[in-house]
């Protein structure tokens, strides 16, 4: 069974299970969901804990061996179990198997995993916990529900907000959570219980937005002008190297051709995605560009990013983060193509020119 972080609160009130897994790349909720299952562990009589990381050299015996034995001064027990690498090796990955096989009478396990790749949630191990254990996502948590979120946290502090000051909450704490948390709790020591206005935030909140390429990357895909704006203005505020902006944002205009050649000679858009190893998240929204865009216009981004290619190796003269702007904005607009623009499906002659943005930098 699988919950998310924000459902195990209900869930631990139906009572506790063997195993649980926390597993995600969000630290503020996998620290939590950790946190609750411990605390609900405490109030059930688990009075001994034992934790172990397995990091490189780790003896996987302990693991069972620490099942087995309970204190003289305890009747029921936790053992808590961290794999920062998310990859326990063969041997780990066999005495993984072996302990959800041989569960042990009033012992909780706790494991608590990184984000893993999809190579690894394939894995016989990471499927004989999925299989024997409650598996907790703590995923950050997405742009279009952050506002969402953060209701939920002020409500639980008896605050509100209305739907303006929870998107210029989201704008201010989007790829941070552990900062959106720290200032949500300062809400509550700077004002009382109810509805607060948006100056009162406005005032109290920092900017503690972290951004990254990709999410710069999701922001063009999903024809957000306005975000792709801020995110980056947030990049180049941080100092984030040119080079890398324009890798992420060619990659995905790359990409989506790809997806609109296959689609404009009969193929199925499934199909595209497939064969263009398009997975996961990634799928709506190249899916959706693809709708909304035509292939002319990849044609024009792709000349464009050549010569924004030369601009940052110094070859011609420009404004490199201007450029980046108006290469997103061609694909955040929302406006039809000119249906008069040509419809070749052919990559424009310089291809070859282009190919060196297309590749991770070195």
């Amino acid at each position: 069974m699988t919950i998310t972080s924000e459902d195990l609160p209900r869930h631990l009130t139906s009572g506790l299970k063997p195993l649980y897994v926390v597993f995600g790349d969000a630290l503020l909720l996998a620290i939590e969901a950790a946190d609750s299952i411990r605390a609900a562990a405490r109030a059930a009589g688990y009075t001994e804990r034992e934790t172990f990381i397995a990091e490189q050299h780790f003896k996987w015996d302990e693991l069972h061996n620490s099942a087995q034995s309970l204190s003289l001064f305890a009747s029921r027990k936790v053992v808590d179990l961290r794999i920062p690498s998310g990859k326990p090796g063969v041997e780990g990955g066999q005495a993984l198997q072996d302990y959800c096989a041989n569960p042990i009478e009033d012992v909780l396990t706790l494991i608590s995993l990184p984000k893993l790749d999809r190579t690894a949630q394939k894995s016989q191990w990471f499927n004989a916990l999925e299989k024997h254990g409650v598996m907790i996502s703590a995923d950050d948590i997405p742009r279009s529900a952050l506002p969402r979120w953060i209701a939920g946290r002020l409500k639980r502090q008896e605050q509100s907000a209305d739907n303006a000051t929870l998107e210029f909450l989201a704008d201010r704490c989007e790829g941070n959570l552990l900062a959106a948390f720290q200032e949500i709790q300062k809400l509550a020591l700077l004002f009382p219980a109810g509805q607060l206005s948006f100056d009162q935030v406005k005032d109290a909140v920092m900017d503690v937005a972290r951004y990254d390429i990709f999410k710069l990357s999701e922001a063009m895909l999903n024809g957000n002008a306005a975000r792709y704006t801020r995110i980056l203005d947030g990049l180049r505020a941080e100092g984030t190297a040119t080079v890398l902006v324009l890798w992420a944002i060619s990659e995905e205009i790359r990409t989506l051709g790809k997806v609109l050649q296959a689609t404009q000679r009969g193929g199925n858009i499934s199909n595209a995605l497939r064969d263009a190893r398009v997975w996961g998240s990634r799928q709506g929204l190249i899916e959706t560009a693809a709708r909304r865009l035509k292939f002319p216009h990849i044609e024009r981004a792709i000349q464009q990013a050549a010569r924004l290619d030369k601009t940052i190796k110094g070859l011609r003269q420009g404004d490199v983060w201007d450029e980046l702007l108006q290469l997103g904005l061609r694909f955040a607009s929302r406006k039809t193509i000119d249906e008069t623009t040509s419809h070749s499906t052919r990559l424009p002659n310089n291809a070859s020119q282009v190919a060196g943005y297309g590749r991770a930098p070195e």
